[in-house]
């Protein structure tokens, strides 16, 4: 399992709920940048969370790295990546988009948040980067058959 999935996986009924607190007040129809400043505000500023929209990467291609900034609209608390849209329908390469931050950043949850919705749940994907969450690792397996073979 990864390490932060289940912190990720705990914070994301606050997130979501954090969510709808800012499609409550705004509705939809507005543009994405003043959801992500009313959602910024609401996660930070009211619920104490800590939250960014931009992390020093490093990119690694056939044997070359390079560190480059990485702009994306929010990550909580170290481990749960937020793209917020507003847009009239979540299209594959929205979810697409939001993978491949995750593995960039190496997260194990990120969220999906379509405001332009009129019931703001029926824009939430959750996304859950493959292998995170996972019970079992190699190790465990082999002291497992090993037990059972002596």
């Amino acid at each position: 399992m990864h390490p932060l999935f289940t912190k990720a996986s705990e914070l994301t009924e606050t997130i979501i709920a954090a969510a709808i607190e800012v499609h409550r007040h705004k509705g939809p129809g507005l543009i994405e940048s003043i959801y992500e400043w009313c959602f910024l505000k609401e996660l930070v500023e009211l619920r104490g969370l800590l939250c960014t929209s931009q992390k020093l990467v490093v990119i690694e291609y056939k044997g070359f790295t390079r560190e480059d900034s990485l702009r994306f609209d929010v990550l909580v608390e170290e481990c749960l990546l937020v793209e917020a849209k507003a847009v009239q329908q979540v299209l594959s390469i929205h979810k697409a988009q939001l993978l491949s931050y995750m593995k960039l950043l190496n997260l194990p949850v990120g969220l999906l948040i379509n405001f332009n919705e009129m019931k703001l749940t029926d824009g939430v994907h959750r996304l859950i980067l493959p292998g995170a969450n996972r019970q079992a690792n190699l190790q465990e397996q082999t002291e497992t058959t090993e037990k059972e073979n002596a």
